[in-house]
């Protein structure tokens, strides 16, 4: 089976640490915002096997694919021959827009 490199972008990791700092100001607690965002991780981790899941969105950006986890994240990403690239992680309803907007 092949194995693809997981890479976060800029932004993704900026996702990350925006999720932390929300969930851990909305729960009050940093066990609580440490073990999501572990979560979070775990799931981007898995694209490592399975890579081509979620639905296409070619319209927004060529090979761009969405797929959603937990019922509050997005995860905007790209398959590469190599690696997956995240390119987002949206929280809470945030849209994903093209470098054209």
């Amino acid at each position: 089976m092949k194995r693809y490199r997981v890479r976060l972008s800029v932004e993704a990791k900026a996702d990350l640490a925006h999720i932390y700092r929300y969930v851990r100001h909305k729960s009050a607690s940093s066990a609580v915002a440490r073990d999501y965002v572990g979560r979070i991780r775990a799931f981007l981790a898995g694209f490592e096997t399975f890579p081509e899941r979620g639905s296409t969105r070619d319209h927004i950006r060529e090979g761009l694919r969405l797929v959603g986890f937990e019922r509050r994240i997005r995860v905007a990403f790209l398959v590469e021959t190599e690696e997956v690239v995240i390119l987002r992680v949206l929280y809470a309803g945030r849209q994903f827009e093209s470098d054209e907007e």
